[in-house]
């Protein structure tokens, strides 16, 4: 068995969290990863066989999945294939997104045999800081090892009944916020912004931003090395203060197994 994680994670969250479970299926054998993060991959296309397992992992945008990352996920097709399906979310609610995961990749010819909607730190403001953290990660690695315990250590099995929080027709959702990251006048204009920003969005100048493309990741801010890219704004500033209070109560992860 090969065991791939296939992820978009702007800020690491989600690719922290899918590498802990893909980890722990291989038990101390070579994994792969599939990256879709970056603009340069929106083309990618890959097969998977029976032979493989896969862990998809995608933060969740406005109770959706982001909508660039479903059309990448589209490119991925499996051939039976069994997977784990994951999404992480800032501590509001995942609503509709793990579903909508579920039903994507098995459309696309993978075998969903289990999920989990994890918690991780929001993009904005100041919520659930640090998280997945070593405790979570460790739930992760509890609930494949209960997985591989129920699947009998075969996880080639065939389709299994989840049941999957969620609603069809979906919520509106996906296409990230409406704030539009900054760049101080202390930019070295290095290029790393435009070269890891998921849509495109980032001119070759390292400062102008196409307001049509950028989905508010803030994966410039996280990544830019000198702290040039910056969310320095009044309007943001109260926005994320508020929010970081409304969503203070922590949450907890939520697995879901086959059922018997």
């Amino acid at each position: 068995m090969n065991y791939i994680t296939v992820y978009f994670s702007p800020t690491g969250t989600a690719e922290k969290s899918s590498v802990s479970m893909i980890e722990a299926l291989a038990e101390g054998k070579e994994f792969g990863r599939v990256d879709l993060t970056a603009y340069s991959t929106r083309e990618t296309e890959k097969v998977f066989s029976t032979d493989d397992f896969v862990v998809f992992g995608t933060p969740v945008y406005g109770g959706r999945i982001p909508k660039v990352a479903a059309q990448r996920f589209a490119r991925m097709r499996g051939q039976q294939t069994p997977c784990i399906v994951t999404v992480t979310y800032g501590n509001r609610d995942y609503d509709d997104a793990l579903l909508e995961l579920s039903d994507l990749v098995q459309a696309n010819g993978f075998v969903v045999q289990a999920a989990a909607a994890l918690i991780g730190q929001h993009t904005f403001g100041q919520i659930q800081v640090g998280r997945p953290d070593e405790d979570d990660l460790k739930e992760n690695q509890q609930f494949v090892k209960t997985f591989l315990e129920k699947a009998e250590k075969n996880p080639r099995k065939g389709s299994v009944k989840l049941s999957i929080k969620g609603n069809h027709p979906y919520k509106a959702g996906g296409k990230g916020g409406m704030f539009r990251p900054l760049t101080a006048d202390t930019c070295i204009q290095c290029g790393l912004c435009v070269k890891n920003c998921p849509t495109g969005a980032i001119d070759s100048d390292c400062s102008t931003i196409d307001s049509g493309r950028c989905i508010s990741c803030f994966r410039c801010i996280r990544r830019c090395p000198v702290q040039a890219k910056n969310m320095n704004d009044s309007s943001y500033l109260a926005f994320a203060e508020d929010f970081s209070k409304k969503l203070a109560t922590r949450r907890e992860n939520e697995y879901f197994l086959p059922q018997k």
